[in-house]
């Protein structure tokens, strides 16, 4: 590491243009963060030709902000309006929204943009000391590896569900086969698209996402409230007490490790690194009932993840020129349109873009901080508002939300449909959860499965020699055999128990 190169990175980013554009960059990440549907690949991509006119270091100091700036916006929503603007916030929904009807919606933001904050810094340190290391293991990922992480993820799925297992496993079954529909990128032969040329190209997470959450959610709340007078949510002091940070300290570090780690691997990211940081903190819980019911740690684990995570995925941007998910495909993009090749040779060509990028992260995230603590009470004022008032509000901003990707009015009458099943779903006592996230997991699966047989001339078995893949595939197994064997030690403890019951 050349630390003369790193303290130059510093001068650069104090420069007042530099410092300037690195705020403009978090706040309008705050902003679109706040806007469901409209997330940061999409306001990169708007923002891309503004990158003409001016400094390239400027000009990715500014886009990188929107990026990690985003990830705390989408928090805000999933905690006060139960609406994941990004699949990274679909986990924090769980117990952020509950904390949030219990009059704690501040602590619950409060404690989000401390783990971000932590798990962003820590996921900076490490892409400052270890990028050239964790690059060269990154290099080492296939599509087997790609596929047995997943397959892991959607896993995890079943225990992250707050209701019963079985359900949970019913909805992540659900999520996987609308994961198929569309065109096959293989054959391309269309699959459950009912002759549609709507549904050719699959369907958008964020309509299925704000379907289930949204829509639902505000028809099964006018029900449950019909005929009710509704009284606000007391909200409490939005700085978290010292209980809450002792409480969730633990849940913050692991958070910021497991989505370094993750964040590293292309197709890992935020969002499975949320929900691995989540499911750890339910497993490793003496009560794991309250998860889903507004435990303080399933707000900071995958909060401080999910920011770790999207830190850490410049590192194989930067060093060997490979986009992990698609706002560092922008970021790639608007690398190019600036004449600069992202790769192995940036550290050396480009120092100053290397070092002005990463040294900047730190900057700010300070600024995100320092913004996001006091206006966390601006925020949490929306819940103050009559649902009356709120329910429509809310079904407008899904419905901007939603039409903004692709300017199509299929995809709002697809959100409604969804809405639709979202509401029966919790009629039902299925947690809509468990489905978007294999949703969002039964792409990179099928992808990546289908590469790795072709790699392996349709040899299933292939998975098991390669390490890495090998023993995240008997992580998988240990994890799914783990309710057996439990089970079984259970049953066996009550026949032990029974004869002597009896002889008493």
């Amino acid at each position: 590491m050349d630390f003369s190169a790193f303290l130059a990175g510093f001068a650069l980013v104090a420069e007042p243009q530099n410092l300037l554009y690195c705020l403009m960059g978090v706040l309008i990440g705050m902003i679109i963060g706040v806007l469901p549907g409209l997330g940061p690949a999409a306001t990169i991509a708007i923002l891309l030709p503004i990158t003409y006119t001016i400094d390239p270091v400027a000009a990715i100091i500014m886009l990188a902000g929107i990026y990690y700036g985003a990830q705390y916006g989408g928090t805000i929503t999933s905690v006060l309006l139960r609406l994941p603007g990004e699949a990274s916030s679909v986990v924090t929904v769980f117990d952020g929204f509950a904390l949030a009807k219990q009059g704690k919606a501040g602590t619950a933001l409060g404690i989000a943009a401390i783990g971000s904050f932590v798990g962003a810094t820590i996921s900076i340190i490490g892409l400052t000391l270890l990028a050239p290391v964790v690059a060269e293991i990154a290099l080492d990922f296939g599509p087997p590896e790609y596929a047995a992480l997943a397959l892991l993820g959607v896993l995890l799925v079943a225990t992250i569900g707050s209701g019963n297992r079985l359900k949970a496993l019913i909805a992540g079954a659900v999520g996987l086969l609308l994961a198929t529909v569309g065109r096959d990128s293989f054959s391309g032969a269309s699959r459950f698209t009912f002759d549609s040329l709507q549904l050719a190209d699959g369907i958008d997470f964020v309509v299925v996402a704000m379907g289930l959450f949204g829509v639902g959610e505000i028809l099964y709340n006018l029900e449950q409230r019909h005929g009710k007078v509704h009284v606000p949510a007391k909200v409490g002091n939005v700085w978290p007490s010292r209980k809450d940070l002792k409480q969730s300290s633990g849940a913050i570090g692991r958070g910021s490790l497991i989505g370094f780690v993750l964040g590293v691997l292309p197709g890992g990211g935020a969002t499975l690194s949320s929900i691995v940081a989540y499911a750890t903190e339910k497993r490793r819980a003496k009560n794991p009932e309250r998860f889903g019911r507004g435990a303080i740690e399933g707000v900071a684990a995958p909060e401080s993840a999910n920011n770790a995570a999207a830190t850490s995925s410049f590192i194989p941007l930067l060093t060997i020129g490979l986009p992990a998910n698609a706002s560092m495909a922008m970021l790639f993009g608007a690398l190019l349109i600036l004449g600069i090749s992202p790769g192995p040779q940036l550290v050396d060509e480009h120092p100053d873009v290397f070092w002005g990028v990463i040294n900047s992260m730190y900057i700010g995230n300070i600024l995100l901080l320092i913004l996001s603590i006091p206006l966390v009470g601006l925020f949490v004022r929306i819940l103050r508002v009559r649902p009356a008032v709120l329910a429509p509000i809310t079904a407008l901003i899904t419905i901007l939300g939603v039409y903004t990707i692709n300017n199509s009015t299929f995809d709002i009458f697809v959100m409604l449909g969804f809405g639709v099943v979202g509401y029966l779903m919790k009629k039902a006592g299925f947690d809509p959860g468990p489905l978007v996230l294999a949703f969002v997991l039964g792409s990179i699966i099928e992808s990546s499965t289908r590469r790795s047989l072709l790699i392996f001339d349709g040899d299933p078995t292939g998975f098991f020699t390669r390490p890495i893949s090998g023993a995240i595939l008997a992580i998988f197994l240990l994890l799914a055999l783990l309710p057996v064997i439990q089970y079984v030690r259970r049953r066996r403890a009550a026949d032990v128990e029974k004869p002597e019951t009896v002889a008493r």
